[in-house]
């Protein structure tokens, strides 16, 4: 398993789900590594549920789906190929990733559910900064209306499923640089009315920090019934 310093992390619990924070971009391949033994530690019984909050060094991943010919500038960003769901994705700083090893086992083995709760974490925590997230059908993920038909969106979803314990997450623009997503056709995406935003971009001053307070608040509405206490905290 990789080894991921307990010094440049926060760990805290919502009832028995360990929710970690990193303080330092995770390499990709270190977290898909990470997470394909957890999810097996998980299943086994051997760990308990996770949602680990991070940021990406600058690449693009690869869903199950992805099409070549959105990949439109190859040589920009290393090119991560995935078993997650979707298509193609940039990460990078000023993203927040939510990777969230989930037993849905105990949630009622229903994925399509699943993935909709994952969209409502979202427009909860969104709905904090008094900004209306919303979904669309055939669309998935959280888009913002910006009005005369255009529609820019500002969380991506992309999720996996073993053993009935589901894994990758969640994606939201905090104040990632945009012109990165100028290398794929986001999502496969490629209407004209449709972009990409952040909450920056939208005039939002909110941290990384900030997101995750709100994203915790609403793991805990949706998700959890047993309140957040703090386990352990590096400084």
């Amino acid at each position: 398993m990789p080894t991921i310093a307990a010094k440049n992390s926060t760990t805290l619990y919502a009832g028995s789900t360990e929710i970690r924070i990193e303080k330092e971009p995770v390499p990709y391949e270190n977290a898909i590594e990470f997470m394909e033994r957890r999810v097996g530690d998980i299943s086994a019984g051997k760990a308990p549920e996770m949602i680990w909050f991070l940021e990406h060094p600058p690449l693009i991943s690869a869903g199950s789906s992805a099409r070549q010919e959105d990949l439109l500038e190859a040589d920009r960003f290393p090119v991560h190929k995935t078993g997650r769901g979707g298509q193609f994705s940039y990460h990078g700083p000023g993203q927040r990733i939510v990777y969230a090893m989930l037993d849905l086992g105990l949630r009622g083995k229903d994925i399509r559910k699943y993935v909709s709760s994952l969209e409502e974490w979202v427009i909860q925590a969104l709905a904090t900064f008094n900004l209306s997230g919303e979904r669309r059908p055939g669309r998935v993920g959280i888009w913002i209306d910006r009005g005369a038909g255009k529609e820019d969106k500002i969380a991506a979803i992309g999720v996996r499923v073993r053993r009935w314990v589901a894994f990758h997450g969640i994606s939201i623009n905090v104040e990632p640089d945009l012109s990165h997503f100028e290398a794929i056709v986001p999502c496969g995406i490629s209407e004209n009315n449709l972009g990409v935003t952040s909450l920056i971009d939208l005039g939002l001053p909110v941290s990384m920090h900030d997101l995750d307070v709100a994203l915790i608040a609403a793991f805990e509405e949706i998700f959890s019934t047993i309140p957040i206490t703090n386990s352990s905290a590096a400084p």
